[in-house]
């Protein structure tokens, strides 16, 4: 049987934090914890006339990708609510396919 996977493309997070608001909100957590949490990189200057600015959402120890919502045939809350769709949820081997199409700034998280 295959294992799932949360697999985020980076390039195009908005860095909206609605992952983590729903994230907080499926699992009753405290204002001060995060099941996924939204990093900032930069922003920093790559060349004379452009930019690099990233938001990175991290899925932390408290992540168990929302095996409830997945048991009830739902995709986990944060793929859900992501609103530049930038999350997918899936088996491993259809993510990694997606991945290796992209090339470039996207990770996988396999629990």
């Amino acid at each position: 049987m295959s294992r799932n996977a949360l697999l985020i493309d980076y390039e195009y997070c908005t860095g909206c934090h609605s992952c983590e608001v729903a994230c907080r909100n499926e699992k009753g957590i405290g204002h001060d914890k995060w099941g996924i949490k939204l990093a900032q990189i930069g922003p920093w200057q790559v060349s004379l006339d452009r930019w690099e600015w990233s938001f990175i959402p991290v899925p932390t120890e408290l992540c168990d990708l929302c095996a409830q919502r997945v048991t009830n045939g739902e995709k986990p809350a944060c793929v859900h609510h992501c609103q530049a769709l930038t999350m997918d949820y899936g088996p491993v081997e259809e993510l990694a396919l997606k991945m290796a199409a992209k090339g470039k700034k996207m990770v996988m998280f396999v629990p």
